[in-house]
């Protein structure tokens, strides 16, 4: 994903010092979030619980938002969440993205893309099928009135290590903490200080939004509940019995420095972790799909249709309340 020595001057002349600095800081492709973190058969969409989920409460007043550029990963492309518009990024359709510039009648530039990183906001990236789509800052005018950026999962492999190698070394100990066991102290602590280092990325993003769209109003959108601390279900999540608390302090952990980043670049913050209390995984009204992909409802440990109509109407009461 190195953009062409051109290219990277242009960026550099463009965007903070301070964003380039904390993407150097070390990042993973975006190869090993992009693809699917447990390699299952498509199953038929009836495995998975429907659920109408919540319609928007609230919308701005027509027109104050005219051009809305959507920024992010899997969890805004939604991968199999509706019908795909984008086969290169797994971007749906339906997602919350198309659902808010609906309600807002305003015109969409959707650059979200699966298996996106924080550095594939100012680098191009590698996707589906071997080619590559721009920076998804490039997207940006000076008259952009709304961005919305979720982002920071893929950073340094963190959900592929919670989904993908810790679901695989459940295989060893089902009953123990394989996967905590393997990381090991230093291993532990090395999540933690790159789940934090993502809260420095994401504020540099947001400043890199500002140099390119200042009129804009910037919400960053947090991620869901995906995991569970006090229940399991090995046959929807299979992490081991023991790796389950550590799997959902990770992700909660997150969350917290999504959250944060966004209150110390002051920007809207869509929690959505917090809304999505009670649906999880292993619940029984989930707004994530578990380990079996279905092309009829979700990419495995990705959000489900219902979630991208919550986060929708998270953003646009978000919005209303910023009026």
């Amino acid at each position: 994903m190195t953009p062409t020595t051109t290219a990277r001057r242009l960026r550099t002349a463009l965007l903070p010092t301070v964003l380039l600095a904390a993407l150097a800081a070390g990042c993973s492709g975006s190869d090993d979030a992009g693809a699917e973190p447990d390699a299952t058969p498509v199953a038929p969409s009836s495995s998975i619980p429907r659920s109408d989920g919540p319609s928007p409460l609230a919308t701005p007043e027509a027109g104050r938002y005219p051009t809305y550029v959507a920024l992010g990963d899997s969890f805004t492309a939604a991968p199999l969440a509706g019908p795909t518009a984008d086969q290169r990024c797994l971007r749906s359709a339906q997602n919350y993205p198309a659902q808010v510039a609906e309600a807002l009648g305003a015109e969409l530039t959707d650059v979200s893309c699966t298996g996106a990183d924080t550095a594939s906001l100012i680098g191009s990236q590698r996707v589906l099928g071997g080619g590559v789509v721009p920076p998804q800052l490039d997207a940006l005018q000076p008259d952009t009135s709304l961005v919305t950026i979720g982002i920071g999962g893929n950073d340094f492999g963190i959900y592929s290590t919670l989904t993908g190698t810790c679901v695989r070394a459940a295989a060893q100990d089902r009953d123990g903490a394989p996967c905590r066991t393997a990381l090991g102290r230093d291993g532990v602590a090395e999540l933690e200080a790159n789940i934090r280092t993502v809260g420095d990325r994401l504020a540099a993003v947001v400043e890199g939004v500002r140099q390119r769209a200042p009129e804009a109003e910037v919400v960053v959108v947090g991620y869901p509940e995906i995991v569970p601390a006090d229940a399991t279900c090995p046959e929807l999540l299979p992490l081991a019995e023991g790796d389950h608390p550590f799997a959902a302090r990770m992700a909660r952990l997150l969350a917290q420095v999504q959250e944060r980043a966004a209150e110390r670049v002051d920007v809207a913050y869509v929690d959505t972790y917090a809304a999505s209390d009670g649906h999880d995984v292993c619940s029984e009204d989930p707004w994530v799909n578990g380990r079996v992909t279905s092309a009829a409802t979700a990419l495995a440990y990705h959000p489900l249709k219902v979630e991208q109509e919550a986060v929708a109407g998270l953003v646009l009461e978000k919005l209303t309340s910023a009026g």
